[in-house]
């Protein structure tokens, strides 16, 4: 049996409650007066239930009927999500993007393009830090749409990659950690005698990566790069940062260059699969081609 209860009329008595009156209700929804309390008393008498108490000076909501008010906004959130995400749908747009990107770039680097993509569109954005292998297994395993992140060398068939920038990484310490003081070469050797700070690879089923880390090497490993500059500033070891982040520490006084060590370029790539092409990723393809810009 089909319930008496309709969007409609929970959507009255939102109104009435918001507004205050029922006078105040029908302005808003452009209906007369009469009209609203006829669907009021109807709907009473179809339940059986007493929503408004019209006993005193100003009708007010029975206990019953702040259930039914309350009860029925989540079902008026549910329906208009419901309308919006299937609009989204309908006009080609995907309801959800999710952008993997790896830790060395900054999180700040995406706002600019979700605040145009909102312009456009009611696609909802994730951006998803990944490291070292798990970028590209975030990708392989569809558990990402696009991703930024270093190029590496064996790629799938299925993907397509444009490069679309580059970085330089830098080794870095403490001002006071020992490797400044040192009078040798910054070679392995010179390496192996001090704890490197290392980011541990989010890849879940595919084998791990490691970049400048020796295989006898002391080292301290961080979920996540945020950890890395605190062991770094704490002179808990050595390690590489990216030259725009490094240099701005440099600058604070918090950590200082490595002398000797040879800044190593990337080049930043977008990637994505070339047989999954919606409206939104489309568009965040073109804007990031266009718009890269790392701070």
């Amino acid at each position: 049996m089909s319930s008496p209860i309709t969007l409609e009329a929970l959507s009255i008595l939102d109104a009435i409650d918001r507004r205050g009156s029922f006078a105040a209700a029908a302005n808003e929804l452009d209906r007369a007066p009469s009209s609203l309390s006829y669907q009021i008393q109807k709907l009473e008498q179809d339940l059986d239930i007493t929503i408004f108490d019209r006993s005193g000076h100003k009708a007010a909501f029975t206990q019953a009927g702040k259930l039914i008010l309350n009860r029925g906004r989540l079902m008026l959130d549910l329906a208009g999500n419901m309308v919006e995400e299937a609009n989204i749908i309908a006009n080609g747009w995907e309801l959800d993007l999710t952008i993997a990107f790896d830790g060395i770039i900054p999180l700040s680097t995406f706002f600019p393009l979700v605040e145009a993509l909102e312009k456009e569109s009611q696609t909802r954005i994730k951006l998803q830090e990944e490291i070292l292998a798990g970028c590209w297994e975030s990708l392989n395993a569809d558990r990402c749409d696009i991703l930024i992140c270093p190029q590496v060398d064996a790629i799938s068939q299925d993907l397509k990659v444009e490069k679309i920038g580059q970085m330089s990484m830098i080794w870095v310490a403490a001002p006071n950690h020992s490797i400044h003081k040192r009078t040798t070469e910054f070679n392995e050797e010179t390496r192996l005698k001090h704890r490197v700070i290392a980011i541990s690879d989010t890849a879940r089923d595919q084998p791990t990566m490691s970049i400048n880390v020796l295989d006898k090497q002391s080292r301290l490993t961080v979920t996540n790069f945020a950890g890395k500059v605190e062991a770094l500033n704490a002179g808990l070891g050595i390690g590489t940062l990216p030259e725009h982040i490094a240099r701005d520490l440099v600058a604070q006084g918090k950590l200082k260059m490595i002398d000797g060590a040879a800044s190593q370029p990337l080049d930043i790539v977008m990637a994505w699969r070339r047989n999954q092409l919606g409206k939104a990723k489309s568009w965040v393809i073109k804007y990031m081609s266009k718009n890269w810009n790392m701070k």
